[in-house]
């Protein structure tokens, strides 16, 4: 057993160092190398889509899939209120108006049930976001979304595999974002993707993500304002590698998830990671929710783990009470599970016998 258990890792002994090199030796090294499109095509397929535009993380996917929708300022955005802030940035950065959401109790995700109340004239897209591995209910946001004709743009940034009712996430919105940050379930170190099944939105997505160059015209006239939002071919050789693999690390962290929920199983003091029985979750994070109520008792445990050398992370803090968003309003469901949960270590290169000292170690410290 490792002196010091990380929340999360990469494993890069597949064919990450082979497809390098090659990138290395033929000198393809930037955005223009063939592992970029190669990439975004396997990328969709594993989806269940068409299209796949690698970008260079996950932040702007969301940004460039908005742009794509032409949403700016005098527009809302429906989003939930338990989420990373790139969520809501890249609504802020297109000078829109993020419109947060309660999450469901049960699977920590987006409650369906509370849309409609916050649907207005100015409502022009909602963003799903599949927390921590958990898909979001995509049937009945699709259903919404249809009735009142706004888009859908899936946050999937976490939740790389997961289905619903068999279906992939990514394959029911319009567009679909995805991380493939260092600890994501695979890694480009950094990096992005946007899919769709939209050949026209995928190609905006892809003219806005390199600078809107019209090229008809000169190869350095630029249409409109764009981005330069390309991910590398050194960045792409190493997904391609992980997305060779996937199957395989999600397999591991559902055992990693599933020795947890075992050793907590009857241990009153904590919630487990939730799984609907129309969902699988890839358990991007195996996660727990103390049951006490008390900030000060989940903070309490993070410090005592890691006295024990075992990292752990707070789950987001609630979007809305950042300084800069400070949006007057109440979401007790996510208030609390913000305060009272944390993630555990759930990367692919956890042991069993990691996972069961973390798990011991967690019972230990409630007791």
């Amino acid at each position: 057993m490792r002196k010091k258990i990380p929340i999360a890792e990469p494993d890069l002994k597949g064919n990450e160092l082979k497809y390098v090199t090659k990138c290395i030796r033929t000198n393809w090294i930037s955005s223009n190398g063939s592992y970029v499109p190669e990439f975004g095509e396997k990328f969709a397929k594993y989806c269940g889509v068409k299209h796949g535009i690698p970008v260079s993380n996950g932040t702007v996917a969301l940004h460039l899939a908005l742009l794509a929708f032409d949403i700016g300022p005098g527009d809302e955005v429906l989003i939930p209120g338990l989420t990373f802030a790139a969520t809501a940035n890249a609504v802020l950065y297109v000078g829109a108006k993020p419109v947060f959401l309660e999450v469901d109790r049960f699977n920590w995700c987006l409650d369906p049930k509370g849309i409609e109340k916050k649907i207005s004239k100015r409502t022009k897209a909602i963003i799903p976001v599949h927390l921590y591995g958990h898909p979001v209910n995509m049937p009945a946001i699709m259903k919404i979304a249809r009735k009142y004709k706004i888009f859908v743009i899936e946050d999937a940034a976490e939740a790389h595999g997961a289905l619903v009712n068999g279906k992939k996430v990514g394959s029911f919105g319009e567009m679909s974002c995805f991380s493939f940050f260092g600890n994501k379930t695979i890694t480009t170190g950094e990096g992005g993707m946007v899919v769709t099944n939209d050949k026209k939105l995928a190609e905006k997505v892809k003219y806005l993500r390199d600078g809107a160059r019209d090229r008809a015209v000169s190869l350095y006239y630029h249409a409109q304002l764009g981005y330069n939002y390309a991910l590398t071919n050194l960045q792409a050789a190493v997904g391609l590698a992980q997305l060779e693999r996937i199957n395989k690390f999600i397999s591991r962290k559902r055992k990693i998830a599933e020795i947890y929920k075992k050793t907590f199983k009857g241990f009153d003091k904590i919630e487990f990671s939730p799984e609907e029985k129309w969902a699988r979750s890839t358990y991007w994070m195996s996660s727990i929710v103390l049951t006490d109520k008390s900030k000060a008792s989940r903070d309490r445990l993070i410090h005592r783990l890691s006295e024990a050398n075992i990292e752990t992370r707070p789950f987001f803090y609630p979007i809305y009470k950042l300084p800069y968003i400070n949006h007057k309003i109440r979401l007790p469901v996510v208030d609390y599970l913000a305060s009272n949960g944390l993630n555990l270590p759930s990367g692919v290169t956890l042991t069993e016998k990691e996972a069961l000292y973390v798990a011991r170690t967690v019972m230990n410290i409630l007791s």
